[in-house]
């Protein structure tokens, strides 16, 4: 995700969650509060309580609008040409030329997933969009299988396989120095689809 997730934003309801993503963004979850997140905003701050519960209310829907977001980025287009679809799904979830925006929304949803851990209404909405995901692979997956372009296999496993490991990269990169590594994962992952995968 290239641009800021909430470039767009038009509502007040957009507003307030752009506002609670910047608060995220410098606070993390543990500091933020509806006072950070109200200095944020760039109108009255009473509006928050009307449109918002509380603190926890606030991020779940920040969380859910920016998933939402990554979901349509990763899984737009048709499925005539499957095999570039996958290079490039697999392209833009190891990228090492990640600007300062995006590495901040990669490392906001690492730290928002690992309150999964204990709540289960963020695992719920992670899961939920590990399953969009998935379904979105199985469908480029099962379509190169019908064309041709792919080798007899079955497409759910692979795409668990694929989205275990981006998983992993994803969250290493959020909270790793050096991106050097990211090269030699991509490397073994393309020796993997074309033993596994492609047909040539």
């Amino acid at each position: 995700m290239s641009e800021d997730p909430f470039a767009n934003a038009e509502t007040t309801e957009e507003e307030i969650l752009a506002a609670t993503y910047r608060a995220l963004c410098t606070e993390g979850y543990a500091d933020i509060t509806i006072k950070s997140i109200g200095e944020e905003f760039d109108k009255s701050p009473s509006l928050i309580y009307r449109h918002y519960e509380g603190k926890d209310d606030l991020v779940r829907s920040c969380l859910e609008y920016l998933l939402e977001g990554f979901e349509s980025q990763q899984t737009s287009g048709e499925f005539e040409k499957p095999r570039e679809q996958l290079d490039e799904f697999v392209t833009s979830m190891t990228s090492t030329d990640l600007d300062d925006e995006e590495r901040q929304f990669m490392a906001t949803l690492v730290a928002l997933r690992a309150r999964g851990v204990t709540d289960e209404e963020y695992r719920q909405l992670f899961t939920r969009s590990d399953a969009i995901l998935k379904s979105h692979l199985v469908s480029i997956i099962q379509s190169g299988i019908n064309t041709g372009e792919f080798q007899q296999c079955t497409p759910e496993s692979v795409a668990e396989t694929l989205l275990a490991i981006l998983s992993g990269v994803s969250t290493r990169q959020a909270t790793s120095m050096s991106d050097e590594w990211v090269t030699d994962v991509r490397s073994e992952v393309n020796e993997y689809l074309q033993r596994r995968v492609y047909t040539d």
